[in-house]
């Protein structure tokens, strides 16, 4: 089996799960500015093809926007796929350092609050879901 074809399609059905959870992909830094300057709630899901963003994280982001109160805008980059992206976003991020998979929670612009890799790997779903949640009461208006 040639390995970049299995990574390709590893890397097309991570991103394929949580664009049709709802999530925008940005893949360029103008994008990211685009989106994270958005006036209201975004959601950031750094995604990653790691086992614990593809049984965790991405479950996680897909189930925890089914509530009463949800960011505004959900939107996503890819870690290790679209580096400029990613690294665009971080740079929103500040006080945090590099995590993947991870979500970032701003509003008008300024980073709020970050459910970061160690606050996923090793927890359940349902858990970061909690995580999740959680940030949204504090943040987020109802829908």
């Amino acid at each position: 089996m040639d390995f970049n074809l299995y990574m390709e399609d590893v890397v097309t059905k991570a991103r394929n799960e949580i664009v049709d959870a709802g999530y925008q992909e940005l893949t360029t830094p103008d994008e990211v500015d685009s989106a994270l300057n958005r006036k209201g709630t975004t959601l950031v899901m750094i995604n990653s093809v790691c086992g614990c963003a593809g049984g965790i994280a991405r479950p996680a982001a897909m189930h925890a926007i089914h509530y009463d109160k949800r960011p505004d805008h959900l939107v996503t980059v890819f870690a290790g796929q679209d580096r400029e992206a990613t690294d665009r976003a971080r740079e929103y991020f500040t006080g945090y350092p590099p995590s993947s998979p991870s979500f970032a929670l701003l509003k008008d612009g300024e980073i709020k609050t970050m459910v970061e890799r160690h606050d996923i790997e090793g927890f359940e779903p349902m858990e970061v879901i909690n995580k999740l949640q959680k940030s949204f009461d504090e943040y987020c208006e109802e829908v």
